[in-house]
């Protein structure tokens, strides 16, 4: 099974983007998606950024991995 991390953009620059996931930061491939912005959502898989989701997937995707552990 494949678990995607949700995580707000911080900032895109060359087809990297600087993500904040529950408060850690690292850098991502952003090359996949198109018009990525600081302040947006996405899925991250394998280091790569893969979907844009909205601020409701990323409230209940917290609230699912919360109820796992």
């Amino acid at each position: 099974m494949c678990v995607g991390l949700s995580a707000r953009v911080v900032r895109v620059e060359d087809g990297t983007a600087l993500i904040d996931a529950s408060g850690a930061q690292r850098e991502v491939s952003a090359g996949v998606l198109e018009d990525l912005e600081p302040g947006d959502f996405v899925m991250v898989h394998a280091g790569v950024a893969i979907a844009k989701i909205t601020d409701s997937d990323e409230n209940e995707t917290d609230d699912l991995m919360e109820n796992l552990s």
